[in-house]
This record gives structure tokens, sequence and C-alpha cells, in this order.
């Protein structure tokens, strides 16, 4: 083979079936870890940034929406599922409440636990937030079809449960 020609087919595009080597190293394209890190920082910078518009921050909304579900749990429950350690959870839990978006009712049974609920007006908000991360999301994954959304969630489940021994829940910090 010509060295002009040898030059040529190795100037060629990546193709992710195999990951493209350069002198034995993985190219950050081909890197699974560094594409999911990258698709993760630019998902939640256009999160971050809608969410901003509404006064609040990420996290709250992610505590509003956990809260949002039938099943009643405690704070250190929701902390532990959202990976969050029960100081942290304490303080974002104080300032929502502050803010009137959360109550914390007493557990009959268990004085010191608390079971934190969102406020007519934190579901409020957390509905207007989500209609508005709705549509970044929309934007975000406007190249693909329905079809390949479907599957990139799917995917994503199925990476997240491994491990886990479930298949109906996925737990683990979101923040």
């Amino acid at each position: 083979m010509h060295m002009k020609s040898m030059k040529k087919s190795t100037a060629k595009t990546c193709s992710h079936a195999a990951p493209p080597r350069c002198a034995g190293r993985v190219t950050p394209e081909a890197d699974l870890t560094w594409l999911l890190h990258r698709a993760a920082h630019r998902m939640r910078a256009a999160m971050e940034e809608q969410v901003e518009k509404h006064d609040i921050q990420l996290r709250d909304y992610l505590v509003l929406t956990a809260l949002g579900g039938e099943a009643q749990t405690t704070q250190l429950a929701l902390g532990q599922a959202m990976g969050l350690d029960k100081t942290t959870m304490t303080s974002l839990l104080d300032r929502l409440e502050q803010e009137g978006l959360v109550v914390r009712c007493s557990v009959p049974h268990d004085r010191r636990a608390r079971i934190p609920q969102a406020t007519d007006a934190g579901r409020a908000l957390q509905a207007k937030v989500a209609n508005a991360l709705a549509r970044v999301e929309s934007e975000l994954l406007a190249a693909f079809s329905a079809a390949e959304q479907h599957s990139l969630r799917s995917m994503l489940c199925h990476i997240i449960r491994t491990g886990e021994g479930s298949d109906t829940h996925i737990s683990g910090s979101c923040v």
C-alpha cells in the first residue's frame, strides 16, 4: 500500500462501532464515561439555567419532584434516595419551608422523624418548572426520533439499574 493511501485511510472520521485508538488510548468520543459525563453536564447546565429563571435551584426542583409522589417518606430517607447527607437535606428543606414550598410533619411513632410534603405553592412551582424543563429536554433531544429517545431512556435506565438488584426503581444520587 502506498504511503499516500495509508494516510488517507487513517484520516477517516471515527466510527463508534469500535473505539478509535490513538497510540493505544481511547479517544474522548469513544470513551463512554466521558460521553455520559459531558451529556449530563450539558443537560444539567441547560436545566439549571431554566430552573434559575423561577428563582430556585435544581436541587430544590428535584426535592419538590420527589415529594410529588403518593408515598410519604421521612426527611432522612429522602436524603438517602437523593444522595444527600442529613445536614445538606435539612438545610435544603429549611430553606424550602421558609419559602412556603414545603412543610414538615411529625411522625406520631417517632418524634425525631419528620415527613416533608410539598405545599400547594410547592406543587404549583414544581409543575411550572417541569413544563419549562420538558421544553428544554425536547430541544436538547430534537435531533432524535421518538423511538431513539425511548431507546436512550431505556439504555440509561438499564445502566443505572445494573448491579442495584431492582428492575422497578431507580435509586441513587441525582444531585
